[in-house]
């Protein structure tokens, strides 16, 4: 059985690759011809504020691979970092599952198994974060 820290592990090791993937998402969908529709500012806002989701992203894949035995480890701030990290996908996953209606962009096989595979990425997050921040592992 795979132990907390490694499940962590591989969570850090999935946060960086959803950032690469996330790369392909402004090409997908277009972004600068749909953003052009936009005042400057509110262009600069979409820009900045996925500039900042990705260096939480960032934050949390670090935590993950740096740490993994403090996070496992049950300490209270361990539990709330996780605690936040499981809040933060388990939003996502509920904005993915109920709220996004993006089969009108899903054209290719390729781009179905992606989203059908983001899908599958935010509920391990959701998952395993949640369990280290509710497991009593410390002494």
């Amino acid at each position: 059985m795979l132990s907390l820290e490694m499940l962590l592990r591989v969570g850090g090791v999935l946060h960086f690759s959803l950032l690469a993937a996330s790369i392909l998402a402004p090409f997908v969908l277009n972004w600068w011809s749909d953003l052009k529709k936009l005042s400057r500012l509110s262009q600069q806002i979409v820009w900045v504020h996925g500039a900042f989701i990705v260096l939480v992203i960032i934050g949390f894949a670090a935590a993950s691979l740096l740490l993994p035995g403090e996070l496992a480890s049950g300490t209270p701030l361990a539990r709330a970092l996780c605690g936040f990290i499981a809040l933060f996908w388990t939003a996502r996953l509920v904005v993915q599952l109920f709220f996004y209606n993006a089969e009108p962009h899903l054209t290719h096989w390729f781009l179905r198994l992606g989203y059908r595979g983001l899908t599958g990425v935010f509920t391990y997050f959701a998952i395993v974060y949640a369990v280290a921040a509710a497991a009593p592992f410390a002494s």
